[in-house]
């Protein structure tokens, strides 16, 4: 037995040494220091994250999304904190691991920075909303439906409803038209005409076909006017107010119901002919 306590285990230290009152005192205190700092540093990542989510969740006017992506990056940063008290409370020397995580991390983030540029883009479409979920939008020459906004991609779906992942550092960095923002548009139409045709008619029956339909707006007041003079008709440019969620419908609406009316008034609607001389 006093072999086995003579027996050098660990820097010329024997079993014996570590089996001293003083020892097993500060071993104990050691083993109560780490377990009160893990709890303490769960218990406080917790509660962190917890009040990170519900300012999100809380105000309406915030993305839940981003509070749910700082939450845990917080509560990974405390409980990485707790684990260097761990071991330093066990004598182990944290600057080299700390130096090897800050290195393995620039090495990720070199292989990454892809990844975490539209990480970076995705946090400040979130936080600045950009667009929202249900807007139409064009972004890089797509148009579509915005679906789902993540840290990463934007979803969105055209207008054939097929969808489009559009990586969320070609939203941020590129221009964005947002056809849903304002709650109205204006409707534009160029209708033309024939040369021989009376043009105060003309513009009467076009102002009055399209401001009969109760989508059309009455303030701002419509604009009607000849606009051009073109090779083969004089043309009405025409401009309404319409709701942002009658346009497109409204838009093709009135063509149809212009094109009849001015052939109910009896005012030709041109189009371009040729005319082929044969050499005799």
């Amino acid at each position: 037995m006093q072999d086995l306590l003579n027996t050098v285990v660990w820097n010329g230290n024997t079993i014996g040494d570590y089996l001293t009152l003083e020892f097993l005192a500060g071993l104990a205190g050691d083993i109560i220091s780490v377990v009160l700092i893990v709890i303490l540093g769960f218990a406080v990542s917790g509660w962190l994250r917890r009040r990170i989510v519900n300012i999100g969740r809380t105000n309406r006017h915030l993305d839940e999304t981003l509070f749910l992506f700082l939450g845990d990056i917080l509560r990974y940063l405390v409980l990485a904190l707790a684990t260097l008290f761990v071991l330093n409370t066990f004598g182990i020397q944290t600057t080299s691991i700390v130096a090897i995580i800050g290195a393995a991390g620039l090495a990720v983030g070199l292989a990454l920075q892809g990844t975490l540029s539209n990480i970076a883009a995705g946090v400040m479409i979130i936080l600045f909303r950009p667009i929202r979920v249900g807007d139409f939008v064009e972004i890089s020459g797509v148009s579509g439906t915005v679906k789902d906004i993540s840290l990463n991609y934007t979803e969105l779906a055209n207008i054939g409803n097929v969808q489009v992942i559009v990586p969320n550092s070609n939203v941020w960095g590129n221009t964005i038209t947002n056809y849903s923002v304002n709650p109205t548009r204006r409707a534009e139409w160029t209708f033309g005409v024939g040369y021989g045709s009376n043009l105060k008619t003309a513009e009467e029956v076009i102002r009055s076909t399209i401001m009969a339909d109760p989508r059309a707006m009455a303030d701002p007041a419509p604009f009607v006017q000849v606009n051009n003079l073109g090779d083969f008709s004089v043309d009405f440019l025409v401009r309404v107010w319409v709701s942002n969620a009658d346009y497109f419908q409204f838009q093709a609406d009135m063509k149809r119901n212009v094109k009849e009316a001015l052939d109910a008034a009896g005012i030709d609607i041109p189009f371009p002919t040729r005319t082929v001389l044969s050499a005799e």
